[in-house]
């Protein structure tokens, strides 16, 4: 079943849309996140810069031209309450102002700083034994060139690294359902797009050889698929024009044959002779009974049978019955109609199911030894039943024997294996069914089953 389902356009398609699309999306999140620890990691940096070109603005030269730092009160308070640190240095690395004295002590030791600003770490310094981040960079004031480096500890952009964390906590659950909407809105895209081709295999599925006439449509399909269906659609084309020829070949050599064999009959039946007379005239039967259903078989292929009329299932059965006793008294049989005092109605053609009933009585008497006699039953439940009293049919035949042509080995019945399904043909152009099952007195039972009559009962008024 996986297998299946995995082997579906539908599912390659969705597949190979979802992957690159997981990745792409994957690569953009990774790219997204990226970015913004990068420009918070450029925000910080660049608020140290504008720190030390502050401080720098304050750096003037006193009365005796040494570089002082003179920052405004709240400035300095500021330095002085808060974490943050700065140390300020002349061009011959003399310390000119520092906060704390520990950090202008520290950074006295480091070379003087250049334009390019260079950043630097500071591992469990202070009394309070912090993680520092800073920078040194070397710019111009009033007094002179300086060197000017500021820290700050690292916690002090807690409030960057908490908004961060949070974008990556929504990110982390709202990308995946945001996957997840995209790629079931693209399956049912798919599956929408597909549902012609759809429509066209169920179409494709349902031409049978009593179909062939119907074509499969090509409008609404992907072009992709469009000649597929053309060339399934010609191939329908050759395959009708061949059961056309089939149909035709048929009936033309069954039609033909029927002359000569009506005239070499009413020959045997004047002439006098022995018992391969007897033999001779039993052959030409069985290839008029045989040329007979080949015509059948013929109509039944090349006309669309009408099956709308109503019908009384009753009289058709008592008709038949009656027609076939002096057949079936020539073979040395009896036929017994069991009839209802009342119509059993259904829609139906009248002549189609005489002849189903013909084939099936003519089996059943066939079939069934000399003096015994062959049972016909009416039953109000819109079904007939043809009893006989001959070898019946094994379970693992009672499907086969109604394929074209099949014959069983057990009897040899001399014929060619049309009769029955030609009724099975009959039974289906009347939505209804042919079942056999086994006699208990021994022989076999088969059953007509029709739908009931659309508007009708099953049972009316009194004949």
């Amino acid at each position: 079943m996986i297998q299946t389902r995995f082997r579906s356009l539908q599912m390659r398609l969705a597949v190979r849309l979802a992957i690159p699309y997981i990745i792409a999306m994957a690569i953009g999140v990774g790219f997204l996140v990226y970015q913004a620890y990068d420009t918070a990691g450029t925000l910080n940096d660049r608020d140290l810069n504008l720190r030390a070109i502050d401080i720098a603005r304050y750096v003037s030269p006193d009365p005796d031209d040494k570089p002082l730092l003179n920052l405004p009160a709240k400035l300095a308070a500021a330095y002085q309450s808060s974490a943050d640190m700065f140390a300020v240095r002349d061009a011959r690395g003399q310390i000119i102002a520092a906060s704390p004295p520990s950090f202008g002590t520290l950074v006295a030791a480091w070379p003087p700083a250049t334009d390019d600003a260079s950043y630097f770490r500071l591992k469990n310094f202070g009394s309070e034994s912090e993680d520092y981040y800073g920078l040194s960079v070397g710019l111009e004031s009033a007094a002179g060139p300086l060197s000017i480096s500021v820290a700050q500890a690292a916690g002090a952009n807690a409030l960057v690294s908490a908004l961060l964390r949070e974008f990556v906590f929504d990110v982390a659950w709202v990308i995946p359902l945001l996957v997840l909407a995209t790629l079931v809105i693209g399956v049912l895209a798919i599956r929408s797009g597909l549902r012609p081709i759809r429509d066209v295999s169920e179409m494709a599925a349902a031409i049978g050889p009593n179909t062939t006439s119907v074509r499969l449509p090509v409008d609404n399909l992907p072009s992709e698929v469009t000649p597929l269906v053309s060339a399934v659609n010609r191939a329908l084309d050759r395959l009708e024009q061949g059961f056309a020829l089939q149909r035709k070949f048929t009936a033309n050599a069954a039609h033909e044959l029927r002359t000569p064999l009506a005239i070499i009959t009413g020959a045997l039946d004047v002439m006098e002779g022995n018992g391969e007379l007897a033999k001779l005239k039993s052959d030409v039967s069985r290839m008029n009974r045989l040329v007979d259903q080949l015509l059948r078989v013929a109509r039944l292929d090349g006309v669309a049978m009408d099956v709308s009329n109503e019908v009384d299932l009753n009289e058709i059965a008592a008709n038949t019955v009656a027609a076939m006793a002096p057949w079936a008294v020539a073979q040395e049989r009896a036929i017994i109609f069991d009839g209802l005092d009342r119509q059993v109605l259904v829609t139906g053609n009248g002549h189609a199911i005489e002849d189903a009933l013909r084939n099936l009585i003519e089996n059943a008497i066939l079939h069934s030894p000399p003096q015994t006699e062959v049972t016909v039953r009416v039953s109000p439940e819109r079904s007939i039943n043809v009893v006989d009293a001959g070898p019946g049919i094994s379970p693992g035949d009672r499907e086969l024997i109604f394929e074209r042509f099949w014959r069983g080995k057990a009897v040899a019945s001399g014929g060619a294996g049309l009769g029955l399904s030609i009724v099975r043909e009959i039974m289906n152009a009347h939505q209804g069914s042919i079942s056999v099952e086994a006699n208990p007195n021994g022989g076999a039972v088969f059953t007509l089953h029709f739908p009931r009559a659309a508007g009708l009962e099953s049972s009316t008024q009194s004949i």
